[in-house]
């Protein structure tokens, strides 16, 4: 749910299932208990300081710009950005190339793979410098790292010391995302600045 978009739902929500009945905070979370039972649980990415009104005061929190740092790495293609919100600060997408799959057998197969992981490493590398000229600068004042794409390349990223930093501060859910392009990148706001939630209606509550 985007930050822009949730007191309108929540005002939806009061409408279909009645009165919230009980606001309360829940596993770092706020769950809402509607008149009819119905539970609405809000859970957002970034860190916040609730108030007296907790549902006003996670509304008005969620709209507030953070800075963060988004890493995306695939086959071939890696892309990084810091976010002020939802505007790019900064960002550099790069290229290489990584041989596909081969449907040829013995040491012809042998020596493909060898080349094509020494690629993949390339990659790696390549990525790895690529964060550490365009987030590290940023890292004091990022309060998120978020990550998206093959995993295992991501983690080998951000294996190398020189990102400890960063990787101190990943969290969330990876992010849904194909090839790292520039559109890419520009869309990822849409993921990690959204709301998470969680419904469950009377008629789906376990006994």
């Amino acid at each position: 749910m985007s930050p822009e978009r949730l007191g309108r739902w929540l005002d939806g929500v009061a409408a279909r299932h009645g009165t919230f009945d009980r606001v309360e905070l829940f596993d770092g979370a706020v769950r809402v208990t509607c008149a009819d039972t119905t539970e609405v649980t809000l859970r957002t990415p970034f860190d916040w300081r609730p108030g007296p009104a907790l549902l006003s005061s996670l509304t008005a929190a969620v709209r507030i710009p953070h800075r963060a740092a988004v890493l995306l790495v695939r086959r071939g293609r890696w892309a990084v950005g810091v976010f002020d919100g939802a505007d790019l600060v900064v960002s550099k997408v790069d290229a290489r190339q990584v041989q596909g799959r081969t449907a040829a057998g013995g040491w012809s197969q042998q020596r493909f793979a060898r080349r094509r992981a020494h690629q993949t490493d390339a990659v790696v590398g390549a990525a790895v410098e690529t964060a550490a000229r365009v987030l590290l600068p940023h890292a004091g004042e990022v309060e998120a790292l978020f990550t998206g794409g093959d995993r295992s390349l991501v983690d080998d990223v951000l294996a190398d010391p020189r990102l400890r930093a960063l990787a101190a501060l990943r969290r969330g859910s990876a992010l849904e995302v194909g090839e790292p392009t520039k559109a890419v990148l520009l869309a990822t706001p849409e993921q990690f600045r959204a709301v998470d939630v969680h419904i469950v209606e009377p008629g789906e509550r376990s006994v």
